[in-house]
């Protein structure tokens, strides 16, 4: 992976971007104190560098709800019985490729894994556990965990 510098203005689009992609382009400029131009240009640069992964929206799950029904949220802990580095690898790719999978991350010390999954009710759930863990003969362990009220969300990485 090529690396590239980031300077002051850099740091101050990352954070403006992470806490409201929706921003045009004239606005960011503004809340970072550049010309819209070079904005854009700087932008494109982080994008293009990878630094920039996806824009994405983060619905609000109650008010989703009256719309579309509650669902589920699990945080669950897996365990394999191999923790070789092919085994780990055909996991993580097997959920990665589930919709239901929101988040994997591979954890140490305890379970292997900690996933956090969405499921549209207790049927749904019980698919994707027969689905992701019980037709894998390498999963020992599954313990789930259900939200009953997401009190804060977010996904900004810290930049100073």
């Amino acid at each position: 992976m090529e690396s590239i510098s980031i300077d002051t203005i850099d740091i101050l689009l990352l954070a403006q971007l992470q806490r409201d992609a929706s921003l045009n382009n004239q606005e960011l400029a503004e809340r970072v104190h550049t010309s819209p131009p070079t904005c854009l240009r700087r932008v494109k640069r982080l994008r293009d560098a990878g630094l920039i992964e996806k824009q994405v929206a983060i619905l609000q799950p109650e008010r989703l709800a009256a719309a579309v029904g509650h669902g589920l949220t699990a945080i669950v802990e897996i365990t394999l019985d191999r923790q070789d580095a092919e085994a780990l690898a055909q996991f993580e790719a097997r959920v990665a490729n589930d919709a239901a999978v929101q988040q994997c991350y591979r954890v140490s010390p305890g379970p292997d894994f900690c996933l956090v999954v969405h499921a549209s009710d207790m049927p749904s759930y019980q698919a994707l556990t027969q689905r992701l863990f019980t037709s894998d003969a390498n999963v020992r362990n599954v313990k789930a965990f259900f939200s009953i009220k997401r009190s804060k969300f977010g996904a900004e990485l810290p930049l100073v």
